[in-house]
């Protein structure tokens, strides 16, 4: 099964993933890393454009193919990605499911990217002004909306479990 994680930054895509991940034994899979990689790497590229979603679907659709759960982790703010990462999972036979982060108290949203600290070297976190003047399209299919505002981890952790559908 593929699990599409989306949401903006500091919405707490990452620690649900992390968690996730563990909780299954599947494979976390981290658009920011993929995409800092890709900067400090001997092609240098800057902005990477599509080059980190493009390396993060195919290694999810490898990994699909072994039978094993993946957490894709990105801020997906396009029906586009979005709709590329099911054809990854259908390319692969596998399930998918939608899932959007939120964290719908907005001084607490901002708190969380303001104080955020990266853990991959090199990455620029985005300002309050960034997170609010990104593009990020309103859905158009089913998701599972999970809102992290005033919860603990562990709390939204077995909110998304329980709503995801049996996994194989």
């Amino acid at each position: 099964m593929l699990i599409i994680l989306s949401g903006l930054p500091g919405a707490g895509k990452t620690t649900l993933g992390r968690a996730l991940a563990t909780e299954t034994g599947g494979l976390h899979l981290r658009i920011d890393t993929i995409e800092q990689a890709l900067k400090r790497s001997s092609l240098m590229l800057d902005p990477v454009e599509d080059a980190g979603y493009a390396a993060a679907m195919a290694i999810a659709g490898d990994n699909l193919k072994l039978g094993r759960i993946v957490v894709a982790d990105s801020v997906n703010p396009i029906e586009l990605t979005r709709k590329a990462w099911r054809e990854t999972a259908r390319r692969a036979g596998a399930s998918f499911a939608d899932v959007e982060i939120v964290c719908s108290d907005a001084a607490e949203h901002r708190r969380r990217v303001e104080t955020r600290a990266s853990d991959i070297e090199g990455l620029v976190q985005p300002k309050w002004a960034d997170v609010e003047a990104r593009e990020y399209e309103p859905w158009t299919n089913d998701r599972i909306l999970i809102d992290t505002a005033g919860r603990e981890p562990a709390d939204c952790l077995m909110e998304l479990v329980d709503a995801l559908p049996r996994m194989a």
